[in-house]
């Protein structure tokens, strides 16, 4: 990626699909040539926390909500240390960015970062085309950039794609930290980084859990060696079909019996551990109010997504795996894709969405009180 960032409004930009589609815009954020796969997030705020979610590495996000921006930067709503988004896409940006908590504008953090955006587009438009024809490679060229169309496509023909991409390490911390427990310490949790978001551990540490994070590189050994009463696993980015040596470790975790909980990235961990297969989704599922319903109690929550694969897992039976019973816990109402997995004779269970919700909605808030239970219940 190339990038600049002198004159971005005013500078003409060009995204380019996979499949020869073009869109002509103007330069937002950084000026330069971006590449990612092209998918698009249906939330109408929390766009700070979407870009500084590490499951959207190597992604250029398309916002359906038509005006972004509006409430500028802060300083508090970053879900990790920096932007993690390839690039960016958004129909009418914010002029002046108003909100009292705003310390400066959207376009001046991307450009600050080096993120490459486009603006003044038909993202209804290429929302409908991603949906119809599904996610993508994608490039973003703009300034001294922007060559003729044909070697633009062929340099979004020759990036990556995502089926395959083991990006987790990439993401995750390389030292081990400890998020300590808010007011008194009731557990101890080893949390597998696999691209985790802030709010994550700071959830657990509001119910009087010490997080322990530690790398995606972590072992079994390194995973016991915090005497947890818990191991968590996170959400991330890339193909979970790469996802080997965490699948190894959730194995070891499971022989042993210990209380598991997975988000997102950590579910299709579980579901491998448990011999399920995963597979790529048409377009995914990204936004803040995916309708999903937990089959436990028959309750319909609005909830936060960020997935382009899925576990390929029975949705009408009980399964019978190494690790004894399991079944679907959660299922999307739009796609009827598993949307969670418990195991009926461990306690060990795992949702696809984002129960930390940040930013909002709070519906699944309930997911951490039942990792407390099963810890409880252990403990008892």
């Amino acid at each position: 990626m190339t990038t600049s960032t002198r004159g971005a409004h005013r500078t003409p930009a060009v995204l380019v699909l996979e499949d020869g589609r073009i869109f002509r815009g103007r330069a937002y954020g950084a000026v330069g040539a971006t590449f990612g796969e092209a998918v698009f997030s249906t939330g109408m705020t929390g766009y700070q926390e979407t870009l500084t979610d590490p499951s959207y590495h190597r992604q250029v996000v398309v916002m359906t909500a038509p005006h972004v921006g509006n409430t500028g930067i802060n300083d508090e709503d970053m879900e990790s240390r920096r932007i993690w988004v390839s690039g960016y896409v958004v129909r009418d940006p914010a002029r002046v960015p108003s909100n009292w908590r705003s310390t400066r504008s959207l376009d001046q953090e991307l450009a600050a970062q080096g993120v490459v955006g486009i603006s003044g587009i038909d993202t209804r438009a290429l929302t409908r085309h991603l949906r119809e024809r599904g996610a993508m490679r994608v490039g973003i060229f703009s300034g001294n950039a922007l060559p003729d169309e044909g070697t633009m496509l062929a340099e979004v023909r020759q990036a990556p794609e995502m089926s395959g991409a083991d990006l987790s390490a990439e993401v995750a911390t390389t030292e081990a930290y400890v998020v300590p427990a808010i007011g008194e310490k009731k557990f101890t949790v080893a949390a597998v980084d696999l691209g985790i978001k802030g709010m994550t551990p700071h959830r657990m540490a509001e119910r009087g859990i010490e997080v322990h994070v530690l790398p995606a590189t972590a072992t079994v050994d390194d995973v016991y060696a915090v005497e947890p009463d818990g191991v968590f696993f996170s959400n991330g980015p890339g193909d979970p079909a790469t996802a080997d040596h965490p699948v190894s470790v959730m194995q070891g975790v499971l022989e042993r019996g210990t209380p598991l909980f997975g988000i997102c990235f950590g579910n299709q961990i579980l579901g491998r551990a448990l011999g399920f297969g995963t597979f790529k989704l048409k377009y995914g599922h990204r936004g803040i109010n995916q309708p999903v319903q937990d089959r436990t109690t028959g309750k319909v929550e609005v909830t936060a997504h960020n997935h382009g694969f899925a576990v390929d897992a029975p949705l009408d039976q009980v399964s019978d795996t190494p690790y004894g019973r399991a079944e679907v816990s959660h299922v999307c109402l739009n796609d009827n894709v598993v949307e969670g997995l418990q195991l009926l004779d461990r306690p060990a269970f795992s949702v696809q969405y984002h129960p930390e919700a940040a930013a909002g909605p709070h519906d699944a808030a309930y997911l951490f009180d039942r990792f407390v239970n099963l810890m409880e219940g252990q403990r008892a």
